[in-house]
Parts: C-alpha cells; sequence; structure tokens
C-alpha cells in the first residue's frame, strides 16, 4: 500500500480514484475551465485535488511505468508515456487540432490568458488559407472531431454547438501546447495541403480519360491520420451515433 493512502478518508478515496480514471481517460487536466452555468472561468476541482496529492499520484502511476507531469505555469497536470492506450485521430481532428495550435500561438501575444478565444469561422478561414479540406464536411464529422478534442481538454465552446457555427466562439486550452510544437504544426500543414494539390491533380486527370469517374466530397474526412501525439491518448468512448459526446457539444 502506497503511503499516504490509508490515511484518506472515504470521500477522498473515491475522489482519488476518479482522479486516476480521468487522467488515463483525457490525458490532461487544466487549472482552469470554462464554466457554463457561471460564463467564466473556474478552478478545475479535479486539477486542484490532484495537486494536492500529487506525491502519491506520481509513485502511483510510476508503477505503471507512466509519468505524471505538472507545468505550473500553463496550469496542466498531465501524464507521459502512456503508449498505446488509445487511437489515431481522425484526418478532420487532426487537421483542427493543426489550425487551433495556429492559432493559439498567432493569439498569445495579444492576450494576458493561457486560454485563447476564436471561432469556427476563423478556424475554417485557416482551413481554406491552407487548402487543407476538400469540400465541405458533414455536422457528424465535424461534430466528432471536436468530441474528440474537447474530452481531451483542447477546446471548450461557449456558444451552442449547431448549423451556425461560423460564429461559434471557441476556447482553446494551453493543453495544445503540450501536444504540439510549432515546428511540428508547420511541418504537417505542408505535408496536408500538398495531400490536397495531389489530389486535385489526380481528381483531373482521371475526368480527362473517364467522365465516369467522380471524387468523394469525403475523401479527406474518412481517412485517418498518422498524427499519433506522444502525450494525448484518444479514446472515442463518450461518442454517440451522430457523432456528439456525451458532454452534448
Amino acid at each position: 500500500m502506497f503511503e499516504g493512502y490509508e490515511e484518506l478518508n472515504t470521500q477522498d478515496v473515491e475522489w482519488m480514484q476518479e482522479v486516476i480514471r480521468t487522467l488515463l481517460a483525457q490525458t490532461f487536466l487544466p487549472e482552469r475551465k470554462y464554466d457554463k452555468k457561471y460564463g467564466r472561468m473556474m478552478p478545475d476541482r479535479m486539477y486542484d485535488f490532484c495537486d494536492r496529492h500529487l506525491e502519491f499520484l506520481t509513485e502511483y502511476f510510476a508503477v505503471a511505468g507512466i509519468k505524471l507531469c505538472q507545468d505550473t505555469e500553463l496550469g496542466i497536470i498531465y501524464l507521459e508515456g502512456a503508449d498505446g492506450i488509445g487511437e489515431k485521430l481522425p484526418k478532420l481532428a487532426t487537421i483542427y487540432l493543426l489550425l487551433l495550435k495556429l492559432i493559439y500561438d498567432e493569439k498569445m501575444a495579444a492576450v494576458s490568458s493561457v486560454n485563447v478565444i476564436t471561432t469556427f469561422g476563423e478556424l475554417n478561414g485557416k482551413a481554406g488559407e491552407f487548402r487543407l479540406i476538400k469540400g465541405p464536411s458533414s455536422m457528424t464529422e465535424i461534430k466528432r472531431a471536436f468530441a474528440i478534442l474537447k474530452k481531451y481538454q483542447m477546446v471548450e465552446f461557449l456558444d451552442v454547438f449547431d448549423e451556425q457555427l461560423e460564429n461559434t466562439r471557441i476556447m482553446i486550452y494551453p493543453c495544445i501546447n503540450l501536444v504540439l510544437m510549432r515546428e511540428d504544426v508547420n511541418g504537417l500543414l505542408g505535408s496536408f495541403s500538398d495531400e490536397v494539390k495531389d489530389n486535385e491533380v489526380d481528381g483531373q486527370e482521371n475526368l480527362e480519360w473517364s467522365s465516369e469517374e467522380t471524387l468523394s466530397e469525403n475523401d479527406m474526412t474518412d481517412e485517418e491520420s498518422d498524427l499519433e501525439p506522444e502525450e494525448m491518448n484518444v479514446d472515442e468512448e463518450g461518442e454517440t451515433e451522430d457523432g456528439t459526446d456525451e458532454s452534448g457539444i
């Protein structure tokens, strides 16, 4: 038995179990999160509990070869080395993640908070600028992509997420800094842009020799990405058949 565990009361034991499950499920615990009820950032109780019992939790995860880390500047507690637990990101989620990181870096110079707010319209504008998405994505695909990013504490929606997307505000949490470096983003954006251009050229050649050959609008979004961030253990549990997660994105 780990030192100090027997001293925990029943409520703390339950909290400890919940924190461990949450970290294994979502990898990151931000210090502050947006609370829709109060319409502002609020301290996260799980982060506070984890911070108070950091030594115990560090020893606990170490047994499984997992490192528990804390970035006090960004206000994040997270896991490292938990390989093989999750799955790959869908391509649309990967593209959104790259663009959100780009927007985050661009806006950080102008804000005093570690959290950045953007809109879905601005995100789509970036996608068009880099020519990353060929054709419109379905609402199901969009919701599925954001459900995963929200689960792993990359984003939070400040408005109702529906068909009126352009003005929907999205808060980008600083956890995104621990998943991608700026140089990684630039390289991956370039590879995706090249892939779209190649697909467009292939499609034009196909049209020239056969009028019956057509390109699917979902060629980009149906494939899965090869991006496997070290810290992000992607597990798509919690999604419903329509692509939303239990939190109701």
